[in-house]
């Protein structure tokens, strides 16, 4: 009878260590992803030199209204003649630039958290934050055979953190009717020490996995000639949610988004805009 009530006495001691040491562990965790976010938000306000509205979805409601007998097409080269000539004052990299070399952008995607600094070192930054100290969220990084200035395809990725931070909102792109909403991607990059806007039009959103049966399109970057981009946009289209019908053609210019996804094993979740 000693023996089971000494038994029963240690398995309560066990349980009790496991508890506290989980829930050390679970806190531990918050606490950091907490400071990481702040983080996150402090770099925000740096690159922020306006409180004047930046919204990708308000600013092409307002040049509808102002075209309505425009066509479609001619809002669209009125928004892409404004993107090829404006810098825009409201967000200013220059000087996270001097604080990090390894800097190459600032992705932002409205309607989701994703509001993050882009690096490019490898893999580096799955681990690390903007300041090179470990992290448990990492920093978005851009492939490291990408060049922000000559590639066809700037592919950017990002951990998928269950609570909802870096790229884990791409998930949200599952849905058509998310999709009709926040159809844009802004990337800002430095420009002869200028900031500038690239607007990107979501045009493929697809599941893959990481392993020789999926998808490899983290190999097309580089388009050297019209095959091998219509077998790179046939591959999308295979595998695409849903048709956002947008139309795209030899020469342009995309950025692809990457996460994990849990519905399948090393599953990703890839959304690819088209820039405007």
């Amino acid at each position: 009878m000693f023996k089971d009530k000494d038994i029963l006495i240690s398995l309560t001691i066990l349980l009790v260590t496991i508890l506290v040491a989980s829930s050390y562990y679970v806190i531990s965790n918050l606490m950091k992803e907490k400071n990481e976010n702040d983080m996150f938000k402090d770099l925000n306000k740096e690159i922020i030199t306006d409180n004047m509205s930046n919204n990708i979805e308000d600013n092409l409601q307002d040049r509808t209204d102002e075209n309505k007998k425009n066509s479609s097409n001619e809002i669209e080269q009125n928004l892409n003649q404004k993107s090829k000539t404006t810098n825009y004052s409201l967000i200013d990299l220059k000087s996270l630039k001097i604080k990090n070399s390894d800097l190459v952008g600032w992705i932002k995607v409205d309607g989701t958290n994703i509001n993050y600094p882009v690096m490019q070192n490898g893999q580096y930054y799955l681990h690390y934050n903007f300041y090179k100290n470990k992290s448990v969220l990492g920093t978005p990084f851009l492939q490291e055979n990408c060049d922000v200035k000559t590639s066809d395809n700037l592919i950017i990725y990002g951990h998928h953190i269950s609570s909802g931070k870096m790229f884990a909102n791409l998930v949200k792109y599952q849905n058509y009717n998310f999709y009709k909403k926040h159809k844009y991607i802004k990337f800002y990059t430095l420009e002869n020490g200028e900031t500038k806007e690239n607007i990107y039009e979501i045009c493929y959103v697809f599941k893959t996995t990481a392993n020789e049966n999926g998808f490899k399109f983290y190999s097309y970057t580089k388009f050297y000639d019209e095959k091998e981009f219509n077998t790179f946009v046939e591959n999308c289209r295979k595998r695409e949610l849903y048709n956002t019908r947008i139309e795209t053609r030899y020469g342009d210019k995309f950025i692809t988004l990457v996460t994990c996804e849990y519905s399948q094993k090393n599953g990703r979740m890839v959304v690819i805009a088209r820039k405007i």
